[in-house]
C-alpha cells in the first residue's frame, strides 16, 4: 500500500519562496511516474510538472521559470521549488507517485 506524505500547510508573501515535499513509503519511490498538480477553487487540478526516474524533468510551459522538481531516490522523496511566488499560486498542491495522489497541501500567497 502506497503512502504518500506532503509537506504542512503553508504561506508566503508575494515574491518569496517555498519548497514542498512529498514522502513516498511501500513503493518501489525510483520506478514511479512523479507529477505535481495543483488546484484553485473552482477549477480543475492543473499540471505542474513530471520527473523521470533519471532525473529528468517536465514543465508545464507556465511554471518552467519559477518552479523546480526534484527528486531524492535515498528519502524516496518528491520536492517542488517554487520561487518568486504571486498571490494567484495559492492553491492546493498535490504530488502524485505511481498514480496516488497525495493528500494535498494549501499554499497560501499574500500581497
Amino acid at each position: 500500500q502506497l503512502e504518500l506524505v506532503e509537506s504542512g500547510e503553508t504561506s508566503v508573501q508575494a515574491g518569496g519562496s517555498l519548497k514542498l515535499s512529498c514522502v513516498a513509503s511501500g513503493a518501489d519511490f525510483n520506478r514511479c511516474a512523479k507529477f505535481w498538480y495543483r488546484q484553485v477553487p473552482g477549477s480543475g487540478r492543473d499540471f505542474i510538472s513530471t520527473i523521470s526516474s533519471g532525473g529528468t524533468p517536465s514543465y508545464a510551459a507556465k511554471y518552467e521559470d519559477r518552479f523546480t522538481i526534484t527528486q531524492d531516490n535515498v528519502k524516496n522523496t518528491l520536492y517542488l521549488q517554487m520561487d518568486s511566488l504571486e498571490t494567484s499560486d495559492t492553491a492546493v498542491y498535490y504530488c502524485v507517485v505511481c498514480n496516488n495522489w497525495g493528500h494535498g497541501t494549501q499554499v497560501t500567497v499574500s500581497s
